[in-house]
């Protein structure tokens, strides 16, 4: 969830480009630039682990689940970064993903964006104001987009 937020915001917070070439062998990256415990990185440049990690010292996890990340066997010519994710947008998207396993399914399959009842009104998913009345489906985009708009940047 967290690369799908900053590819969002067009905001990866780039601390630190490390560009060389990389052998990724049971999960292990060699050689692995220096970086701090907890540290977000993106792996950029890989036919097959392309994408945001975060660094352990036993080990290297995604975003969306706390075992290894599963990183494939390859050797590839790219770039491991650095990056310095603000606490405020790794709480956001912790809430955001906790909102699309809890509504998101619901939310897309509904036709209503609301309802209401007692004086009974409704309005129809993707013509209100939730939905930015694009017409478009309600998502944590929109949902949350005003909470990110501080951090984004007009393009990556």
């Amino acid at each position: 969830m967290l690369q799908e937020v900053l590819e969002h915001i067009h905001n990866y917070f780039l601390k630190q480009p490390n560009p060389g070439k990389y052998t990724i062998s049971g999960g292990v990256i060699s050689p692995l630039p220096t970086f701090k415990e907890g540290q977000r990185i993106w792996v950029v440049g890989s036919d097959l682990n392309d994408g945001v990690y975060t660094y352990h010292s036993d080990g290297i996890t995604d975003d969306d689940d706390i075992e290894a990340a599963g990183l494939q066997d390859e050797t590839f010519a790219g770039t491991i970064c650095a990056l310095a994710v603000p606490p405020a947008v790794l709480a956001l998207s912790g809430e955001i993903r906790k909102w699309v396993e809890t509504y998101q399914e619901d939310v897309v399959n509904s036709p209503f964006e609301s309802e209401s009842f007692g004086g009974y009104s409704y309005t129809l998913k993707g013509t209100g104001t939730a939905s930015g009345g694009n017409g478009g489906p309600i998502s944590w985009r929109t949902i949350y987009g005003k909470q990110l708009e501080r951090w984004r940047r007009p393009c990556l």
